[in-house]
């Protein structure tokens, strides 16, 4: 079953005074943890801090049918300096199933789809 997480970052003021370069040796250093976990989780950034977000800066939107290594993708980007450094925290993270009523009914009611 397909799953979906909205992650809620905040990258704090220590992170924008970082000069642009390295912020974009940080931001590539993330992108090469994701790359690693292409073939299983899809992952697509966002800005939201010009925009009506309350509480966090940033979110990313994470699809996956294989939650182990989404969770394995989360761990190595938590060991990463960008956020051991203190330049940005997960805020929170919202996750769902993708059509779950259908997969129940099938599965467990033995209903055939329409």
């Amino acid at each position: 079953m397909r799953q979906m997480m909205i992650v809620l970052l905040e990258f704090y003021p220590s992170w924008l005074a970082l000069p642009r370069e390295e912020r974009r040796e940080h931001a590539a250093g993330l992108q090469e943890i994701i790359n690693k976990y292409r073939s299983s989780t899809t992952v697509r950034f966002f800005d939201a801090e010009a925009l009506p977000g309350k509480e966090f800066t940033d979110f990313v939107v994470c699809e996956t049918e294989d939650i182990k290594q989404y969770h394995y993708m989360w761990e190595e980007i938590r060991d990463s300096e960008t956020y051991t450094k203190g330049y940005m925290k997960i805020k929170d993270v919202i996750m769902g199933l993708e059509n779950a009523f259908q997969s129940y009914e099938q599965e467990a009611l033995h209903m055939h789809s329409e």
